[in-house]
């Protein structure tokens, strides 16, 4: 079919590369404007743009899909559909409607379930043991529209968002080719979401990086696997020069009790307001990420600290 292809993160590219792979032919690429970016926050392009680019395809970056112009050049195109992943506007009837066999969306999770903008890190950080990718049709409400596939993905005890990511990328992207062949062939069945259990994935802001050592364990886990690889969830420890700013990108919960924040051996078994956690995996500030043993080797962490 002639799509149009509406994406910006990696996420994305997966389902690009899906789509190209099947043989579409891919008429326009849209994807976010170029962003600052990295220590000298030069403009660069989004992962989607970059690899559309480097195929020759035409790459389109409006600041809004709202703009007159922009929806009479997307309306010029001819398409026979869209397929949107990850965004990043919310797109008017006129664009939705354009394509001949509608627009369709491939989202990361099982809707209703964790509509909108991070739906992969707030279902770790909810604790779910399932989620999964669903191609709907879109409408003009966020995330609501008929879903017509489903694919379930575990959740397992030592995924991050970086892992379950990956997953369900390449889930999405074998799901979404699957489905385009039977829209085409007018075989897809549009089932309208549950009117119950709706709940909405916000954007991770900074501030909710901050970990409470006095939350349970099993909060604490859910929340350092959802935030890693980014933005990751931090805490402080007392080093020579002051505070040094750690952030834990893997753990588990383990057996143990003690003050919350107290450091309950000397391989970073950290006691929390109801059980322990054990650190796996972290990262100081203008280092790379460190298992937790070649971590200790260079920064020791004795039994009996108390971590902020």
């Amino acid at each position: 079919m002639r799509l149009a292809f509406l994406g910006t993160p990696d996420f994305a590219v997966t389902c690009l590369a899906a789509l190209v792979a099947a043989g579409h032919e891919i008429a326009a690429v849209y994807s976010q404007p170029p962003a600052p970016r990295g220590r000298g926050h030069e403009l660069k392009p989004s992962a989607t743009h970059a690899f559309a680019a480097a195929r020759g395809i035409e790459v389109r970056t409006p600041a809004s899909m709202r703009d007159p112009a922009e929806i009479a050049a997307f309306q010029a195109l001819g398409l026979d559909a869209a397929v949107v992943v990850a965004f990043g506007q919310i797109l008017p009837a006129a664009v939705l409607d354009a394509p001949r066999l509608g627009s369709f969306n491939l989202h990361a999770s099982l809707l209703p379930r964790w509509r909108g903008a991070a739906p992969i890190q707030r279902a770790i950080m909810a604790g779910d043991q399932v989620t999964g990718v669903q191609v709907m049709r879109m409408t003009e409400g966020l995330d609501e529209g008929p879903v017509l596939a489903s694919a379930a993905v575990r959740i397992d005890a030592l995924d991050t968002a970086g892992t379950l990511h990956d997953r369900l990328a390449e889930t999405g992207a074998a799901l979404l080719v699957e489905t385009l062949v039977e829209i085409e062939a007018g075989r897809a069945v549009a089932t309208p979401q549950a009117e119950d259990g709706a709940t909405y994935a916000k954007k991770i802001r900074p501030k909710e990086a901050r970990l409470n050592w006095a939350k349970p364990a099993a909060e604490v886990d859910c929340k350092i696997r959802g935030l890693s690889p980014f933005p990751g969830a931090w805490f402080e420890l007392s080093g020579d020069k002051g505070p040094v700013r750690v952030k834990a990108l893997l753990s588990r919960v383990e057996d143990g009790s003690g003050p919350p924040g107290a450091v309950l051996d000397d391989r970073l078994l950290i006691a929390c307001g109801e059980g322990a956690v054990r650190l796996l995996k972290v990262q100081r500030g203008g280092k790379g990420p460190q298992d937790a043993e070649v971590f200790l080797r260079g920064f020791p962490v004795a039994a009996g600290q108390v971590l902020a």
